[in-house]
C-alpha cells in the first residue's frame, strides 16, 4: 500500500459524513430494543401461564379437622343460683340511747359466746339521770306511805264521828294520787335501767363477729350496727325457682349444692319450700340447710343447687364447638370416606362444653371442628382426626357427665 493511501485512511470523517453514520445506525438500535422487550414480555407471560392452577378448587378436597364421636350416658338436671345464708345472724347495737363508743372488744373472725361483751358505750349522762329517777322514786314511796297510813288514821277517826267523811276521802284520794306517781317514777326508773343496760353490748347467741363497723370513738343512735355476730352451725341455701318447677323442689328431693367460695359439692336436701309463688317474680323460695358444725362455709356468698330430673338416656357426646344448636336442632358435619355430609340432629343438653345429641349420630363418627364454615353437603375434604382427650375427674357430689366405656350411668347439667 502506498503512503498517500494510507494517509487517507487515518483521516478522519468530515462533518458531513458523521451525521449520516449514526443515521444508519439508530433504525438497527430500535429494532434491538423492540426484540427485547417483545422477549421479555413473552418470558414473563410464559411465566405466569406456567403458574396457573389449571384444576378447579371446587374440585379439591377440602382440609377439615374431625374428631371422634363418643358414647355417652346423658340426664338432665335443673340448676339454680341461691345465696348462703347463716341459720341466724344479728346486728348488735344500742336500741334506746345515742352516745359515744366507748370500747370495741371484739374484730372480725373472733369467737363469742351467748352473753359475751362486745362493745360498751359511754352513758354517763345516762346514769346520772337513772340516779335521778331511783332518788326520786325513794322519795315517792316514804311520802306515799305517810300518806296512806294518815288516810287509815283518819278513817279511823270518821268511824268515831271526829272527822267529816269529806275530810276523809280527799286523805284517801291523796295516798291514792301520791301511789300512782310513785308508779310512774318506778316506771321511768324501769326505762332508765333498760338505757343503762343498753349502753354494754352483748351477744345474743354463740358465733362468731362477721363484721365490725364502728370503732371506740364514733357516735352511735338507735338502730346503728357496731358488729355483727353470725351463727354458721348450720348454713341455709336460699334460691328460688321458676312457678313451672314447683314440684322439683319439693320437700325431701336430694341435691347436690355447688359453693363458688370454696370449689366445693356438698350434698343436701330441701328442707322447706314456700306454698307460694312471688307475685313479681312468679319463683318459688326454696332453702337446704346444710350442717356445718366445722364452720368451713362462708356465709354471704353464692353457689349453685343441681337436682337431677327424668331417667338416663343414651346419648353421643360431641365438643360443643362442633355444632351450630338453633332451636333445639344442632347443625354439624359429619364425615364419611371423606366426603362430609350434613345433619340436623336433635339436642338432649349440655354441660362443660361437651354437646350431648341422640343416636342419630353414631359413636365413632368423624364430626368436622375446624373448617365447618367454608363446608356444603357432598364436599370432599382432607380430613385431620384431634384425638379426643380423657374424660375430666368427677368432683365431689354426683357427676355432671361421662362417657359409657367405664360402664356407668352418667349426669349431664341442662342450663336454664
Amino acid at each position: 500500500m502506498s503512503q498517500s493511501e494510507t494517509r487517507e485512511q487515518k483521516e478522519p470523517m468530515s462533518k458531513d459524513e458523521a451525521p449520516a453514520h449514526r443515521r444508519s445506525m439508530l433504525p438497527l438500535g430500535i429494532a434491538a430494543g423492540a426484540a427485547a422487550v417483545l422477549l421479555v414480555g413473552g418470558l414473563m407471560v410464559w411465566r405466569a401461564d406456567a403458574r396457573t392452577n389449571k384444576v378447579a378448587l371446587a374440585s379439591q378436597p377440602k382440609p377439615v379437622t374431625v374428631v371422634r364421636a363418643q358414647a355417652a350416658t346423658y340426664r338432665p338436671t335443673r340448676m339454680y343460683v341461691g345465696t348462703l345464708q347463716p341459720w341466724v345472724q344479728a346486728a348488735v347495737g344500742p336500741q334506746f340511747v345515742s352516745a359515744y363508743v366507748s370500747t370495741v372488744l371484739v374484730r372480725p373472725g373472733a369467737t363469742v359466746k351467748k352473753g359475751e361483751v362486745l362493745a360498751t358505750l359511754d352513758c354517763r349522762e345516762v346514769s346520772a339521770s337513772t340516779k335521778a329517777v331511783e332518788a326520786r322514786a325513794r322519795a315517792l314511796d316514804a311520802r306515799q306511805q305517810a300518806l296512806a297510813h294518815e288516810a287509815t288514821r283518819t278513817q279511823g277517826l270518821l268511824d268515831g264521828g271526829y272527822v267529816s267523811p269529806n275530810e276523809a276521802e280527799q286523805k284517801d284520794a291523796l295516798s291514792k294520787s301520791e301511789a300512782a306517781q310513785l308508779e310512774s317514777e318506778r316506771a321511768n326508773l324501769a326505762r332508765s335501767a333498760l338505757e343503762v343496760n343498753d349502753c354494754v353490748m352483748r351477744a345474743p347467741f354463740a358465733g362468731e363477729i362477721a363484721r365490725r363497723t364502728m370503732d371506740p370513738g364514733a357516735f352511735v343512735r338507735p338502730g346503728n350496727t357496731i358488729v355483727t355476730v353470725v351463727d354458721r352451725s348450720i348454713v341455709r341455701m336460699t334460691a328460688d325457682a321458676p312457678e313451672m318447677d314447683f314440684d322439683v323442689v319439693k320437700e325431701g328431693t336430694k341435691v347436690s349444692v355447688h359453693l363458688y367460695a370454696t370449689k366445693r359439692d356438698v350434698p343436701g336436701t330441701i328442707t322447706r319450700r314456700s306454698p307460694a309463688a312471688d307475685p313479681g317474680t312468679r319463683t318459688v323460695h326454696f332453702e337446704i340447710d346444710l350442717a356445718d358444725p366445722a364452720r368451713s362455709i362462708p356465709v354471704g356468698t353464692t353457689g349453685e343447687v343441681h337436682i337431677q330430673v327424668g331417667t338416663p338416656a343414651p346419648a353421643t357426646e360431641i365438643p360443643l364447638y362442633a355444632a351450630t344448636v338453633r332451636r333445639g336442632k344442632a347443625k354439624l358435619f359429619v364425615v364419611d370416606q371423606n366426603v362430609a355430609h350434613e345433619r340436623d340432629v336433635a339436642v338432649l343438653g349440655e354441660a362443660e362444653g361437651s354437646l350431648f345429641l341422640d343416636r342419630s349420630v353414631a359413636p365413632g363418627a368423624l364430626v368436622v371442628t375446624e373448617g365447618r364454615a367454608l363446608l356444603k353437603d357432598g364436599d370432599a375434604v382432607q380430613a385431620k382426626e384431634v384425638p379426643t382427650g380423657p374424660p375430666p375427674v368427677a368432683p365431689i357430689g354426683p357427676p355432671q357427665a361421662s362417657r359409657e366405656p367405664a360402664g356407668h350411668a352418667a349426669v349431664a347439667a341442662e342450663k336454664r
